[in-house]
């Protein structure tokens, strides 16, 4: 690939940014690129920088078209080689996004939560689920803050924790319906522990084996997943029959 390196300023739009800080002093060499592809080209589904780049070029400020200079980058990388350059920041740079994009990002990040949120939790007067809108006033209420860097999941059950604090929308987690199973040998040794995690037991069966269906708050699952997989052996199983 062949880089060009204008002298003159380059007016640059809508881009994302690569930055990265090199030799311990304040460079800072950004590079115009397709926020996607930069990802692709670390993981190698992307070979061709020609399809990463919108302008083949290392930067010290790309919103204002100011391209580095030659000392500067054989200083910074002990090389002018723009080629070479270009893949090292790409590969250790910190991908930057616009006022635009990250209002965007934020704002899908946004719903994603509320989504994830109002999948989990009911009216706890009518056991039924809140339509999305209603949970994302709740999450401006409480004032709840997403975090970019997080994923929706990871964000989740903090979000319900802060609107059961500081919002006026009554909720609760939404319960799961298990079925546990496991040999009747097993089931008199454990079924204190088993149905100490539950709500409710809504059946209890000592044929073959013993099986129990409980009502339990999500929070547990886990918990008696462990139990069963620990004290069992793989002789007994949980099942999620529904929420």
């Amino acid at each position: 690939m062949t880089i060009n390196q204008p002298s003159n300023q380059i007016k640059l739009t809508n881009v994302s940014v690569v930055r990265l800080k090199k030799g311990g002093k304040r460079f800072e060499a950004s590079i115009a690129c397709y926020k996607n592809k930069v990802q692709e080209w670390r993981t190698g589904v992307e070979t061709n920088l020609d399809d990463v780049l919108q302008i083949a070029n290392v930067f010290i400020n790309v919103s204002k078209g100011q391209a580095a200079k030659s000392d500067d980058l054989e200083k910074a990388f002990g090389t002018t080689s723009l080629d070479t350059i270009v893949q090292e920041i790409l590969k250790k740079g910190e991908l930057q996004v616009g006022d635009k994009e990250r209002a965007h990002e934020l704002s899908n990040l946004w719903k994603d939560i509320a989504t994830q949120v109002a999948d989990k939790v009911v009216d706890p007067n009518t056991q039924r689920p809140y339509p999305v809108g209603m949970i994302e006033k709740a999450m401006t209420e409480a004032g709840f803050s997403v975090r970019q860097q997080k994923s929706a999941k990871s964000q989740v059950l903090e979000c319900i924790r802060q609107m059961q604090e500081k919002s006026s929308l009554p909720i609760q987690r939404a319960k799961m319906r298990v079925r546990v199973t496991m040999p009747n040998k097993d089931g008199k040794r454990l079924k204190e522990r088993v149905t100490e995690a539950a709500e409710t037991v809504e059946e209890e069966d000592w044929g073959d084996d013993w099986e129990a269906i409980l009502i339990i708050d999500p929070g547990q699952f886990k918990i008696l997943n462990e139990l069963v997989a620990t004290e069992l052996k793989g002789r007994g199983r949980i099942e999620t029959m529904s929420l």
